[in-house]
């Protein structure tokens, strides 16, 4: 390793920890009530929901894989890697800025509409980091890849715990998660926004909260896939985009 290199070995061992620490008190509170919730939700709206989220996630996949260039890593460092895409969360973070106040200023009907948005933005961005890291989100194994970036980002402590070890040793148990669970990835990430987009959707502060909540869930996931990919760059040969 160059001297970035092992810098960058350092922040990922940083960012491992600090993904591993048990969440705040407010986050704890918030998923408890809304796990008490879930339990009065009877089984077919729950599967209702898995079946929507799951169509909007496979959407965006399907649809951000034809629109995101290709080719963004030939002959870059890992140092240039890394600052293009900070360049390149800036910009996905002000769309969502935008996005987030825009739908929390028009009351509870475009509140609601944020929720695709907000996921088609960030389904872009993940495939944007997948492509500034050199691997070909064509292959199946990469746009699932991709789902555990995102899961590792909006999850509860147990479930980022085990989403972070299956990170660490991708390419040997890759082929265990081929087929995802869509019911335990809709219910994580719509646990981890709940209480956060019920504030959104309150008259008169709707846009700040929209504002706000957007720009951290951008840079948190910034922060992952970030990580995330420079941890397989750095652990084992990727394979390349031809």
């Amino acid at each position: 390793m160059n001297d970035y290199e092992l810098k960058a070995y350092d922040e990922i061992m940083v960012w491992k920890r600090k993904m591993r620490k048990p969440s705040n008190l407010l986050n704890r509170m918030s998923k408890k009530v809304q796990a008490k919730i879930n339990g009065y939700i009877p089984d077919k709206v729950m599967n209702a929901i898995t079946v929507a989220i799951k169509n909007m996630v496979q959407a965006c996949l399907n649809g951000s894989q034809w629109i995101t260039k290709k080719d963004q890593a030939a002959g870059l460092s890992l140092e240039e890697k890394d600052q293009l895409l900070t360049q390149k969360l800036s910009n996905y973070r002000k769309t969502a800025v935008v996005e987030g106040a825009g739908t929390g200023a028009g009351g509870i009907l475009l509140g609601l509409a944020d929720f695709p948005l907000l996921l088609s933005i960030k389904m872009k961005f993940l495939f944007d980091a997948a492509s500034v890291y050199g691997f070909d989100t064509k292959e199946y194994a990469e746009r699932v890849f991709i789902l555990q970036v995102f899961k590792l980002a909006f999850s509860s402590d147990e479930v980022r715990d085990e989403t972070l070890a299956v990170i660490e040793h991708w390419e040997t148990r890759k082929q265990e998660f081929l087929d995802l669970d869509w019911e335990e990835f809709q219910q994580e990430y719509r646990d981890y926004l709940d209480f956060a987009k019920m504030l959104q959707l309150m008259p008169g502060i709707g846009a700040a909260v929209g504002a706000v909540v957007n720009y951290n869930l951008l840079d948190r996931l910034g922060e992952t896939a970030k990580n995330c990919y420079r941890l397989r760059l750095l652990s084992a040969p990727p394979k390349w985009i031809d």
